[in-house]
Parts: structure tokens; sequence; C-alpha cells
């Protein structure tokens, strides 16, 4: 039944901290579309979601933005790519969208500012093996509370989720 209950969160945002998303398990994957696969506590990760401070910020013009988010458990690398255009990946797809998925990733790259808040969500990846978010979408956050909430929903998932939760009274 966990085997079931984790495969089906596979392709879903889980929110992570930092310091559990640079903890994953990485594994060679014997899917062609994944060189590797991650997984916490037996779970498979495919996709995840973290909140936390722009610490770092690196552009490449038309290519992509490395940028670092810091939660306050662990800094998570983030990958943004900018080249959509010209990227041979998306040649085969239907270019109007290729258009938009790159107008949105532009856009992404603008608000990322060393010093804001963001909620970043995006696949998890592996870059000389050290694990990365490549960027989906990005939103920055203007509550205070933002980045508290994310962490109380961490706990909140875990404890369901490890069936650690306190017994009923």
């Amino acid at each position: 039944m966990n085997q079931q209950r984790a495969f089906s969160l596979y392709h879903t945002h889980i929110k992570l901290l930092g310091f559990d998303l640079n903890s994953l398990a990485q594994s060679s994957s014997s899917s062609s579309s994944d060189a590797v696969s991650f997984s916490r506590r037996g779970y498979a990760v495919s996709c995840v979601e973290v909140v936390g401070v722009v610490v770092f910020r690196d552009l490449k013009p038309n290519r992509f933005l490395r940028f670092s988010v810091d939660d306050g458990t662990g800094c998570v690398s983030c990958i943004l790519w900018l080249n959509h255009l010209t990227s041979p990946y998306f040649a085969s797809r239907h270019q109007p969208d290729v258009r938009i998925i790159g107008n949105m990733a532009t856009h992404f790259a603008a608000q990322i500012r060393v010093g804001i808040v963001a909620r970043v969500r995006g696949k998890v990846s592996s870059y000389r093996g050290v694990v990365q978010i490549t960027v989906s979408d990005v939103v920055v956050e203007n509550d205070p509370n933002a980045e508290i909430l994310h962490w109380l929903d961490c706990m909140r998932l875990a404890l369901k989720c490890y069936d650690l939760s306190p017994a009923p009274k």
C-alpha cells in the first residue's frame, strides 16, 4: 500500500525544507527519461516546492539563471532555463507553446533578486552530484509569514506521511 501511495505522489510538488531536499537519496534510474531518481525515506520524489530567501543569483542571458534559496535549514540550488527558443530539446514541440514557456521563464528570471522571499517549484535534478531544482515556476512572496507557514506545512505533512502524528485524545 505504501508503494502505491508513494507512486501516486511522484508527479506532485512535495513541500520540503532545504535540509530534506539536500538529503534526498540519489540512485540510477532504469527509466530513459530520468538519469537519476530521488527518494526520501523510501518515498519517490520528483517534484518539490521550497520557500526561502534568495541568497545568490547568476544570470547567463538567453541561457539560464542559477540561484540559491535559503530557508534556514539549508541552501537549495535552483536552475531556471532561459534557452527555450534555441534549445534542440524544444525544437520538436509546438513553437507557440515554446514561446509562451520562454516568456514565462524570462518573467520569472526578472523577478528573482537577492534578498526576496520566493516560493520555487520544479523538478528535482542533479548537476555534478549536487541536488538542485529545475524550476517550473517562481512566486515572489509578499506575506512575511510565508516562510514559517511553509515550515509548518512541511512538519504537518511529514507527520502524516510517516505516521508520526500524536494519538487522538
